[in-house]
């Protein structure tokens, strides 16, 4: 079945998420290096990322300490900048093929704020926070079937992490593209689940024409 919609993800999918994290680094009074190093080291443990926060001090609270950052004027923050450049070329690649494009990823009510102020090419954005729900929930994916309006085979979910983004749409029978780039992107291996996958991308700049080719050999 052709492709009818096409969902992103937005840390390390969309927006390079390098800065921030050094910010978190720097507000831990860690060096950047080193919290990279452990950062890259809990993820290939296959822990959450939040457990990077405990190695250097033990009970964070990342909630909390995300609301002592913006009472300081250091509030997490990202803009125009920080979007990888393969991304607006994207989006408008495939909203000029008449398709519904939207960006679905756990984010907090502020990303979500930034993410509506950049104007993006989208159709439609949905975060966790704003939705109740975050991922790896499959409750989340059905969100996004709700919000695409189409059967879920029709739906492409485009992300960096088999974990959290691609195994989870795939129960809910949602298609896949994995894009390798960022820290989970290089250092998860599930083949179990990459095989899976409708596309395995390297850049952005790939999908639209890869989307047009599968939907044109479906006709």
């Amino acid at each position: 079945m052709p492709i009818q919609a096409v969902f992103f993800d937005v840390g390390e999918t969309i927006v390079d998420e390098t800065r921030e994290y050094g910010t978190w680094a720097d507000w831990l009074g860690v060096p950047r290096h080193t919290f990279s190093a452990v950062f890259g080291a809990v993820i290939a443990r296959g822990l959450d990322y939040r457990e990077t926060f405990q190695v250097f001090r033990p009970g964070f609270n990342l909630a909390e300490e995300r609301e002592r950052r913006a009472a300081a004027g250091q509030p997490e923050n990202f803009s125009e900048d920080n979007l990888y450049p393969d991304s607006r070329p994207c989006l408008v690649g495939l909203r000029e093929q008449g398709l519904l494009v939207g960006l679905a990823g756990n984010q907090t009510a502020r990303a979500e704020t930034i993410l509506r102020s950049l104007d993006l090419p989208v159709d439609l954005i949905g975060t966790s926070d704003g939705w109740g729900v975050e991922k790896p929930s499959t409750a989340f994916f059905d969100r996004v079937i709700k919000e695409a309006g189409c059967p879920p085979e029709e739906i492409l979910y485009v992300g960096d992490r088999l974990d959290n983004d691609v195994r989870p749409a795939q129960v809910v029978g949602i298609s896949t593209a994995l894009i390798v780039r960022g820290p989970w992107g290089h250092i998860l291996d599930m083949p179990q689940v990459s095989d899976r996958c409708l596309f395995r991308i390297t850049s952005l700049a790939e999908l639209p024409e890869l989307v047009r080719a599968y939907n044109e050999a479906g006709r």
